[in-house]
């Protein structure tokens, strides 16, 4: 699947989420474009500094720390972008959940 494609459709998810969930709203097609889009930026330069800095707690929990960081990401990425907001840290769980599931299963489609 065409990397356009995948960011089209990841937006459609993200729209779908705040359907779904009331901790997370979206005003506009184009605003889920946006924070898609910058919560790949996140993920890209502020997340693996996340991790590099949390490591010892993320080897206590076994990993699950790691689902900490994506909220955490999930929810700075609603702060950059506006018409994109999360009230909640099981809001940006849940959605960073969901997403990074939608995200994958799109891109195994290609």
């Amino acid at each position: 699947m065409n990397f356009f494609i995948r960011f089209l459709l990841s937006g459609l998810v993200l729209l779908l989420i705040d359907w779904l969930f009331d901790s997370i709203s979206i005003d506009s097609y184009g605003s889920a474009l946006i924070a898609v889009f910058m919560l790949w930026i996140v993920n890209f330069f502020v997340k693996p500094i996340l991790h590099l800095l949390t490591f010892p707690i993320t080897i206590l929990t076994f990993g699950l720390f790691s689902f900490v960081i994506n909220a955490l990401t999930f929810t700075l990425a609603s702060l950059l972008v506006s018409g994109f907001e999360v009230t909640s840290f099981w809001g940006a769980l849940v959605g960073s959940i969901l997403l990074g599931f939608a995200q994958s299963w799109l891109e195994k489609k290609e």
